[in-house]
């Protein structure tokens, strides 16, 4: 027989959504959190975990073999129903509306498809009050943005104790900027969990903050002198107790420490460049000089020397991480100048 769906209205004033977020060293902290979750669990429980584009991992059925609820990727339009797991499919955002739930691709956040923070935030919106978060072990600040929202509609924030977590940064930030409900292992949190899901909780706000509506992307924030690392386009800045998010309007959205990240690595990606064009120039250049003579084969010549050593540079940069000499630097520096 199916369960009970949570639009029923006996099922209206509990807390009967779990939504669950996790990244790197997630996949044990997810299955200790399953198997210590009862059987008779008056919730459904959503769970997203950060992961690069691929093939479906498996982890339904992991999450099966190790508690007692069934657990399958959502399905989108799925009707949502107590006593079941939905995991985001891979590429995918999970996100809930009243009564059912959403799998769509849509633009990427923090540089992740599936998003914690997308199904968090969505989740804070569809049910308000009845929401329990859960964030688990992960890299940098992902989730803190969602566990906002689910604050800010009188939701409850549960968080791996970052002593335990694998790795402790997506928790430690939910602590610092977020006023968190509980702080415990993943064996405790699952029950805590089984207990105030049976909870009535408080009435939510009725409008939340605008830094809020922010946030979820619902207002435009101040606009920030920087550009969406994705798309190139304008981005917007929003600051809630100290925790800065930025979002364009494509949708790509970014906390300041995944913004960080993703602009090293666009950096890099432009270095590369720098060093297959200045190899290119240099062969070009040595092409020239065979083909010349006098003072023009020496130009050619000396700009193939110094294209090659301006690639060397770079290159030992990108590999080694090593700093750039004095030396080098003023070098390169009046290099640019002449050419300007």
């Amino acid at each position: 027989m199916e369960a009970a769906g949570l639009d029923e209205p006996a099922a209206r004033h509990r807390r009967d959504i779990v939504v669950v977020g996790a990244s790197e060293g997630g996949i044990d902290a997810l299955s200790g959190f399953v198997a210590a979750l009862p059987a008779e669990l008056p919730a459904a429980v959503f769970v997203a975990v950060h992961s690069r584009p691929g093939p479906e991992n498996g982890l339904p059925e992991l999450l099966t073999r190790r508690g007692p609820l069934r657990a399958r990727y959502a399905i989108h339009g799925d009707r949502i129903v107590k006593g079941r797991i939905y995991v985001a499919p891979p590429d995918t955002h999970l996100q809930l509306r009243p009564g059912y739930v959403q799998v769509v691709r849509g633009p990427k956040e923090n540089g992740f498809r599936p998003s914690v923070d997308a199904l968090f935030r969505t989740a804070s919106i569809a049910y308000g009050p009845r929401v329990i978060g859960v964030l688990l072990t992960g890299n940098l600040d992902c989730g803190t943005a969602g566990l906002l929202s689910i604050k800010a509609r009188a939701g409850l924030a549960l968080v791996q104790d970052p002593r335990e977590a694998a790795v402790p940064a997506m928790p430690r930030s939910a602590i610092q900027h977020v006023t968190v409900d509980h702080v415990a292992g993943v064996a405790s949190l699952a029950r805590l969990v089984a207990t105030r899901a049976a909870e009535s909780p408080d009435r939510a706000l009725e409008k939340v903050p605008l830094e809020i509506a922010e946030l979820e992307g619902d207002e435009l924030g101040v606009s920030a002198e920087i550009v969406c690392p994705i798309c190139q386009g304008k981005l917007t800045e929003t600051i809630v107790g100290g925790f800065s998010s930025f979002r364009c309007h494509v949708g790509h959205s970014f906390s300041l420490e995944s913004m960080a990240a993703e602009q090293a690595e666009e950096v890099e990606r432009a270095l590369w460049a720098s060093v297959r064009a200045l190899e290119e120039s240099s062969r070009l250049a040595r092409r020239l000089a065979a083909s010349t003579l006098g003072e023009m084969q020496r130009r050619f010549a000396e700009k193939e020397e110094t294209q090659m050593q301006q690639a060397d540079v770079i290159r030992r940069l990108l590999l080694a991480g090593e700093m750039l000499t004095e030396r080098d630097a003023a070098r390169l520096e009046d290099e640019a100048d002449a050419k300007q």
